[in-house]
């Protein structure tokens, strides 16, 4: 071990040294203060720089190389978590990042296909100190032997297995097997379905995809961004270390309900009123809405103007919005289309009653005269009332609280009772991809906001002129007091002679410092470079609309398994969620090996989901750990799950208790440190969750209660979650499939 220790103790030397430099040139940079825009500019992509160094440096300290290469010609290759060179001109890699091509073979190289390797050998750390070496010999025929053979060549994804866990996600990045390597560097164009069930790794094969494409395409995802898209803020939170490990910062994490900038969703729908929300008729539904916005008068407007009465009836009205509509616009835009439409009907109006020669019909105006009609009418604030009335301006919340609040005009009886509500400030995660379809029917007027800009930008102008004024005035005044100087004229080149104001002002405006990530969360119109979508079958249509709109390139990686389909809204199949946007032009990949879930839990599993399904094949599952799961029945639920807690409980890891939402106050009071109500805190040893929580995630134990009052596809997402035990307790019948044993 002598030898690797000798090697993690000169790289951590070399980072060390790496870490020092960085943060002093991050420091020097920031001491500089204000400096022209170009070297100010250059000042924050050097802190940019440096600091997502030192980021990446630091999230990945204490576990930087896990493995190494040994090649038949001698050559020897060190993998880790980042790329690091020597600082000499030969630039000789050092540490070799596990997403270049050259460490492909410690993923994919088999006695069979050795692709050029003598050996593989795994490196086991805690902190800088290495503690296990684990040898793959690849060619048979070498006789070197190190005493660190791994015979069976599983012993470090073993150890990863059954280690305990810590309530956050790891990266699996020493372990990647080889039809996972296959997906994370599959091409980023297009669309990409990773299809696994339970604990196949699809979760950390999709993050481990980001981190990869960020690292091939670094220009144009450092630009564009990447979207992960989670189905809880539990998930998300679950998963956010992952990309910081493999040194990525540079990713947006957002669920659905927080994709619609400044809304978070917090209220909950009824699985109903989900469903009803999500179909995709719902798109038509608001197109209706906003048509019926577009209103006529009934039957007329009378309009005060100049002692005069000017009367707008629903045919004048009519012709002026179907000739706005015909623009296409969406109803915002337009309606500087239908404001031009009414001026003129009322400006001819006026022209027909003052300017018509009494005696032969023709009109004695002129275009001046015209023009002078049309804007005195536009600076009466009855024809603004009318036109508001007629054509109003409308945001995407006031919409679609309006249509929730009487929905029956256009959904029938029974939709329109599930959705009803008045929204006061809460949203839901189903109205989220409405108020976004809102958005893109309604548009955004923006004259207001470009007149402000321009007003702004000629007084930053008028302010540049004057700077200018006076440093001219200045150099003037010097030159004319000075007794030596030159008669003919002085050479020297004042601010005027460079530069103007307009540019002036440029140069001085403020850059915008966010990162890609944070514009993008705060732009509904951002198209993001590739978007990783989780439990990918749980969303509605309506949902796919909104996250389909973000990725014009059509550039995603979905992940999901359809037998775990629970949401009312979700669309279920894979053909059903890409056809209407992407038709075939999509690629499908399955993942068949369960890394999480022992066999004896798989097998109660399956049985549950057989029951309903004969023909369900469920993943097959890596390893056994001869630990039966138990089932009980009982008729004191709170003390039987407070004695199962304690004989279940991990002295390491994490245990959760997953129960129909109701029952969380009552158990929660018989569990100490454990709340309900709230976003559970995953890194607590027990936590109690719905089967909709548990989602995605895993524990080292898992107690389920009351299993009959789960859905399919809940009970067994809710009885895979577990990697070494599972309980289920009981108080009434158990669903098909289960009977009590243990």
């Amino acid at each position: 071990m002598r030898s690797e220790q000798e090697f993690i103790d000169g790289l951590y030397a070399r980072v060390d040294a790496l870490r020092g430099r960085t943060e002093d040139s991050v420091a020097d940079a920031l001491a500089q203060g204000d400096t022209p825009r170009q070297a100010r500019l250059e000042r924050d992509i050097l802190v940019a720089e440096r600091s997502g160094l030192l980021a990446a440096l630091n999230a990945v300290d204490g576990s930087l190389c896990f493995g190494r290469v040994d090649l038949a010609d001698g050559t020897v290759h060190h993998i880790g978590r980042i790329g690091l060179r020597t600082e000499d001109a030969e630039r000789t890699p050092v540490l070799i990042d596990w997403r270049a091509d050259v460490a492909r073979p410690f993923y994919l190289a088999t006695g069979h296909t050795p692709m050029g390797l003598r050996r593989r050998r795994h490196i086991a750390t805690d902190g800088r100190l290495v503690t296990a070496l684990h040898d793959e010999i690849l060619d048979l025929g070498d006789a070197e032997r190190t005493g660190h053979e791994d015979p069976t060549g599983d012993a470090v994804l073993l150890a990863a297995l059954n280690s305990a866990r810590t309530g956050r996600m790891g990266d699996i990045v020493q372990t990647i097997q080889a039809d996972q390597d296959r997906i994370i560097r599959a091409p980023h164009r297009g669309v990409l379905v990773v299809e696994g069930g339970p604990g196949t790794g699809k979760t950390a094969v999709a993050l481990h995809r980001a981190a990869y494409l960020l690292y091939e395409h670094r220009e144009l995802l450092a630009k564009r961004a990447v979207l992960i898209v989670g189905p809880n803020p539990a998930f998300l939170g679950y998963i956010g270390e992952v990309l910081p490990a493999l040194g990525e910062t540079g990713v947006l994490l957002a669920t659905v309900g927080e994709l619609f900038p400044g809304v978070r969703a917090t209220a909950a729908d009824s699985p109903e009123a989900a469903a009803v929300k999500g179909r995709a008729d719902m798109a038509d539904v608001l197109a209706a809405v906003v048509r019926d916005r577009q209103a006529l008068p009934d039957p007329v407007i009378a309009i005060e103007h100049d002692r005069d009465v000017l009367m707008l009836d629903d045919g004048l009205v009519n012709v002026a919005r179907q000739r706005t509509r015909a623009t296409g616009l969406p109803h915002n835009e337009a309606r500087e289309h239908f404001e031009g439409h009414i001026l003129n009907t009322l400006t001819d109006m006026v022209a027909e009653r003052i300017g018509t020669d009494p005696y032969d019909g023709s009109n004695l105006l002129d275009p001046s005269d015209i023009t002078q009609i049309r804007d005195d009418l536009a600076e009466n604030p009855e024809v603004w009332s009318a036109i508001d009335r007629l054509w109003p301006r409308i945001t995407p919340r006031r919409l679609v609280a309006d249509f929730l609040a009487a929905p029956e005009d256009h959904l029938d009886a029974g939709d329109a009772a599930a959705v009803r509500r008045r929204v006061t400030r809460e949203w839901t995660v189903s109205d989220v991809p409405l108020l976004d379809e809102a958005a893109e029917l309604l548009g955004e007027d923006d004259r207001l906001a470009r007149a402000l800009a321009d007003r702004e930008r000629e007084t930053q102008i008028a302010y540049a002129q004057g700077v200018l004024d006076v440093s001219y005035a200045s150099r003037t005044y010097e030159f004319e007091d000075k007794e030596d100087s030159d008669p003919e004229g002085s050479e020297v080149l004042s601010a005027h002679d460079v530069i103007d104001a307009e540019r002036f002002a440029e140069r001085h405006e403020e850059e915008d410092l966010r990162s890609a990530a944070e514009r993008a969360a705060a732009d509904r119109t951002w198209a993001f470079g590739h978007i990783i979508v989780d439990e990918a079958q749980e969303l509605s249509p309506m949902a796919w609309r909104l996250l389909m709109r973000r990725s014009p390139t059509r550039s995603m990686t979905l992940v999901g398994d359809p037998a775990q389909t629970a949401e009312a809204a979700g669309v279920g199949s894979w053909s059903g969620i890409l056809e209407p946007f992407v038709r075939d032009r999509w690629e499908h990949t399955r993942l068949g090996v369960n890394y999480r879930t022992p066999a004896e839990i798989m097998d109660l599993a399956a049985a549950v989901v057989r029951a309903q399904d004969p023909a369900f094949e469920p993943p097959s599952s890596v390893r056994s750990t001869g630990v039966v799961p138990w089932v009980r029945r009982t008729d004191d639920l709170r003390a039987a799950v407070a004695d199962a807690v304690a004989e279940l409980a991990p002295r390491d890891g994490r245990l959760a208790v997953v129960a129909p939402r109701d029952l969380h106050r009552g158990l929660a009071a018989r569990l100490d440190g454990v709340t309900a109500g709230a976003e559970p805190d995953l890194t607590r040893p027990v936590v109690l969750l719905d089967p909709r929580q548990s989602k995605g995630l895993e524990f080292d134990a898992v107690l389920v209660v009351e299993p009959a009052r789960y859905g399919t596809s809940d009970l067994y997402v809710a009885l895979t979650r577990a990697t070494q035990r599972l309980g289920v307790l009981h108080t009434g019948t158990l669903p098909a499939g289960m009977t009590d044993q243990g």
